[in-house]
């Protein structure tokens, strides 16, 4: 009898619970190398390639495009080649990846489930007596026991990593029809962009094909639907199309969240249920700024200046063993909005830079989470944050503070206000600006003083 070994999903980064299938790159009964990519998972921070723990064939896949795996789960089985050379037992790590067991227990744990596009269930059980972890690490020993990111693989003949694959699905663009103008013919994230924005690789388009003669036209497709009338609120008898709440179908489909904003929804939950909130409002006088300058990085620098007045919100709280860790350097997570939801990466160092240099920093993160290659470490450990939403629309808001961090700083719309001054009224702009802290960790006139040192310096020429 063939010797199945079961491969469970290792944690991808940092105690992520969970990994969303993004593509395949085998299908059953194929075939694999040791370290030769297996599928394409996405985590709430990245899209990773996960490398075959195995050389053999593949006997069983858990999961399609789409689903959602929990970390722990069967990701796939494998018949592995007696005669091919497999990663040995005292290569592990130590970091099992096999199913959550409690311990000491002998009972089975309940049946796993994980999410798929239909917005239903799949249960990831397949009816066999659970096998145990095989103790298995993600990637070759003399890597390391880490998952390679972001490497090129050839799939289908198409080179291109997997974060340009994602894309490519979520754009709907065909990558075999896309020109590639990386090195060594690796499809690149503008390329799929540039596919999307011409139409040139449409995904299940035809392709373009030599001329064929006018009688065989009619065997090439079957006609196209008739296009759907267009929505109106009233019948063609002049009465109300519908009286009743709507149907299903005119709601539209429950959608199972998915990679970013799966960990959104976690993150925004834990922090509404442990912080105790507070948020101070006031405006910035922007009147005796000189010339022309970034207004990102007066923002930045009134920040530090005001975490270098006031420490206690410059810092780190832990409620439950009730500690305090205020932080001499000034880390500033950046919010940054995206399709895909809420990315925060860590502008390093802020007390430190000047003004070019902040925004050089702010554009290589802005890029590389736009491309989504930016790593797992700048996405951690800042020790205040920053929302601009200003930039898009609002004055002032209530932003969520994300444990471990005490304070959150928004900036609003600009504006130009009529101001009461000695001897008249003048039109100044202004920048709304609103603070969230976590009052077990700050008072309320820590606070205050911090919001009143950051107004100061924006207020200053220069």
């Amino acid at each position: 009898m063939a010797d199945i070994k079961t491969f469970y999903l290792p944690d991808l980064g940092e105690g992520l619970p969970d990994a969303t299938i993004v593509e395949w790159h085998v299908k059953e009964g194929d075939t694999i190398k040791l370290d030769a990519p297996l599928c394409s998972m996405e985590t709430a921070k990245a899209v990773v390639d996960v490398p075959s723990p195995y050389t053999g064939k593949v006997t069983k896949l858990h999961g399609a495009a789409g689903d959602i795996i929990e970390t722990g789960s069967a990701l796939a089985e494998f018949e592995p080649d007696p005669n091919a050379k497999q990663r040995a037992e005292a290569e592990a790590t130590g970091h099992h990846h096999g199913p959550k067991k409690g311990a000491g227990s002998a009972a089975a744990e309940p049946k796993k489930v994980v999410a798929s596009d239909e917005g239903g269930e799949i249960d990831s059980g397949n009816g066999k007596s659970e096998r145990e972890d095989e103790g298995t690490v993600v990637g070759a020993m003399v890597s390391g026991s880490h998952v390679h990111v972001e490497q090129a693989s050839s799939v289908g003949g198409v080179k291109a990593v997997p974060a340009v694959r994602a894309l490519a699905k979520k754009l709907k663009v065909d990558l075999t029809r896309v020109q590639p103008s990386g090195a060594d013919g690796v499809v690149t994230m503008q390329d799929v962009k540039n596919a999307a924005a011409n139409g040139s690789a449409a995904l299940g388009a035809a392709p373009a094909r030599s001329s064929v003669p006018a009688s065989a036209g009619r065997h090439l497709a079957p006609p196209l639907p008739e296009p759907e009338a267009p929505r109106t609120a009233t019948s063609l008898a002049g009465k109300p199309v519908r009286t009743a709440p709507p149907s299903v179908q005119a709601s539209g489909q429950p959608e199972q969240l998915k990679g970013v904003r799966r960990n959104m929804a976690r993150v925004m939950a834990d922090a509404h249920a442990n912080v105790v909130p507070t948020t101070l409002m006031d405006d910035a006088d922007l009147h005796a700024w000189i010339g022309k300058q970034d207004i990102t990085a007066r923002l930045i620098r009134s920040i530090v200046v005001a975490c270098k007045t006031v420490p206690a919100l410059n810092a780190w709280f832990d409620g439950k063993n009730l500690t305090r860790t205020l932080h001499p350097h000034v880390d500033i997570g950046i919010a940054v909005d995206t399709e895909e939801g809420l990315f925060v990466p860590a502008l390093r160092n802020a007390d430190v830079l000047d003004g070019a240099g902040i925004r050089a920093a702010i554009k290589r993160l802005r890029t590389s989470v736009e491309d989504r290659t930016i790593p797992a470490s700048e996405l951690s450990g800042y020790t205040i944050s920053l929302s601009n939403f200003g930039m898009f629309a609002g004055r002032y808001a209530t932003p969520v503070v994300v444990p471990p961090c005490v304070a959150i700083v928004g900036a609003g719309k600009l504006s130009h206000d009529v101001v009461a001054v000695m001897g008249g009224i003048e039109v100044h702009r202004r920048m709304p600006i609103s603070i969230t802290f976590d009052h077990r960790a700050a008072t309320g006139g820590e606070a205050a003083r911090f919001l009143k040192a950051l107004l100061d310096d924006l207020s200053l020429p220069n």
